[in-house]
């Protein structure tokens, strides 16, 4: 079976890139669950409950996020609802909202995806290592699919998850730096992972500001509004091929879609 991951969504520009291609990505690559990170669907902080049925409308089927997931406070009630958007499972469990779903396809597959979030440089919240062997033990044996998005800031540590749980899961895919990394591969006992998907939004920018309000705050070292830029749209993630009788990768390539037209890369 193959997945596809779409990086995490910026914005409008983002949110207008999943509308024109998703469907077209699904057809021609013959997808067959589509997850999505959306934490920074709204205006580039946090996702409210509209975009969410927005994104499950145009097709997505799985929905995970971040630290910014808590940005809009409207989004906490939809949480404990939606069981198909997902939250960081290491953040504590008091919080709406699980880090964990079963959602079995229109095939009769059953498929798991998990929701973590790193720790160096990040919030300090529960380890996300010993929360993915809590996690992993939830799952029956016979879901044999398993998928986890990994949310974290250095490189290190995502790829340290991906050794961690090879073998176990069939990817790990890094989101939260915005920026993708040419570091797709399968790995010994058969995990795909790459560190970074990188983000579905303008790429004329930095990570999704205009360079302009972006470089103000290195300059001067003063907090300002971040205005999001709209220029180069691009979508960015990942397909993997999946084994659904063992779970185990059988590829994994960076998806690459630019402008609202995507009249360019495909796939790389």
């Amino acid at each position: 079976m193959n997945i596809l991951f779409i990086g995490d969504i910026f914005g409008r520009t983002g949110r207008r890139m999943v509308a024109a291609h998703l469907k077209r990505l699904q057809s021609e690559l013959a997808i067959d669950l589509s997850i999505a990170n959306v934490e920074n669907a709204a205006a580039g902080f946090g996702v409210t409950p509209r975009l969410c049925d927005d994104f499950l409308e145009m097709g997505v089927d799985i929905m995970t996020s971040g630290n910014h997931v808590w940005d809009k406070s409207e989004i906490y009630e939809y949480l404990d609802k939606q069981p198909l958007l997902l939250r960081p499972a290491n953040y504590k469990a008091s919080l709406p909202g699980k880090g964990l779903v079963l959602h079995t396809l229109a095939s009769g597959i059953t498929v798991a995806v998990l929701n973590l979030q790193g720790r160096t440089h990040m919030a300090d919240i529960d380890d996300p290592f010993e929360k993915a062997e809590e996690l992993l033990g939830q799952i029956p044996d016979s879901v044999r699919v398993r998928f986890v998005d990994f949310h974290a800031e250095i490189t290190s540590e995502k790829v340290g998850m991906g050794w961690f749980l090879d073998g176990r899961v069939s990817a790990v895919i890094g989101t939260h730096t915005h920026v993708p990394t040419a570091d797709e591969r399968i790995l010994p006992k058969g995990t795909a992972l790459q560190a970074d998907a990188g983000m579905t939004g303008a790429y004329g920018s930095i990570i999704g500001a205009t360079p302009e309000s972006a470089l103000r705050r290195f300059l001067t070292g003063i907090p300002n509004r971040l205005e999001l830029s709209e220029a180069d749209p691009q979508l960015r993630g990942a397909v993997i091929d999946v084994d659904e009788a063992t779970g185990q990768a059988r590829s994994i390539r960076r998806v690459k879609v630019t402008g609202i037209e995507g009249k360019d890369t495909l796939a790389e």
